[in-house]
């Protein structure tokens, strides 16, 4: 699936679950009652967008790739070699658990500066996903993302705690959601690695065809919308 698309379908299942799970679990292991606040709801869905994109670290031309230029698209060579290439290590369950246990302890031992540069890498993937930004790999594009992802985590500098209980869930869902995705695909998804196994349920027979762009993405949009509106309307 394209990188909108992952971004969009990440935003959707942080507004889903927010609607429809109990703050206990979105904040597991740290035990919560009650319901998550409006500021944290908004800021969980772009950082859950973003955390869409992370599986796809292993693929050196994919949107993750072009993030921050130069640097990025070294990164996801070295990641690509290291996990077996794309569609391998880093699209399993191993590396959802990989990511939400390292958001935690990051957070829990590197404090707010991890947070902070955990949220400004997420949210310039989801200025890249969302085409927030000029297309291109050049300094054009991951220039501007950098301004706008500065900006965002500037913003949210002023509301988010130094550990985020909710964090760790939305990285691991982003990276849940992106998973779910490219399963629909007919390559599939070693989602047992490192056994063999391909999960796929062929539903979109091509990255970026119609059903993709103009059905699904928009309905992840909507649906995403219509969720934090209900949300907040319930919940304040």
């Amino acid at each position: 699936m394209l990188g909108h698309s992952h971004a969009t379908s990440g935003a959707l299942a942080w507004a889903g679950a927010a609607a429809a799970l109990p703050l206990s679990i979105l904040t597991f292991p740290v035990a919560q009652a009650g319901h998550i606040g409006t500021v944290d709801l908004v800021m969980g869905t772009f950082l859950t967008a973003g955390a869409a994109l992370l599986p796809d670290a292993d693929h050196p031309s994919g949107t993750i790739s072009h993030v921050l230029g130069p640097v990025s698209h070294a990164a996801c060579k070295v990641i690509s070699e290291v996990s077996g290439g794309h569609r391998h290590a880093t699209h399993s369950f191993a590396f959802v658990i990989a990511v939400t246990a390292g958001t935690w302890a990051g957070e829990h031992w590197l404090h707010r500066w991890f947070t902070l540069a955990l949220v400004f890498f997420l949210l310039a993937l989801a200025v890249r996903a969302l085409n927030l930004c000029p297309p291109g790999d050049g300094i054009r594009s991951y220039g501007t993302i950098v301004i706008l992802a500065g900006a965002g985590t500037f913003a949210m500098d002023q509301w988010i705690s130094d550990k985020p209980s909710w964090l760790p869930f939305a990285v691991g869902l982003g990276s849940l959601a992106h998973l779910a995705g490219d399963c629909l695909t007919d390559r599939g998804c070693r989602l047992f690695w490192p056994f063999k196994l391909r999960t796929r349920i062929p539903l979109v027979d091509r990255t970026g065809n119609k059903l993709e762009t103009w059905i699904l993405s928009p309905l992840f949009v909507l649906g995403t919308c219509a969720l934090l509106w209900y949300t907040i309307i319930h919940h304040p």
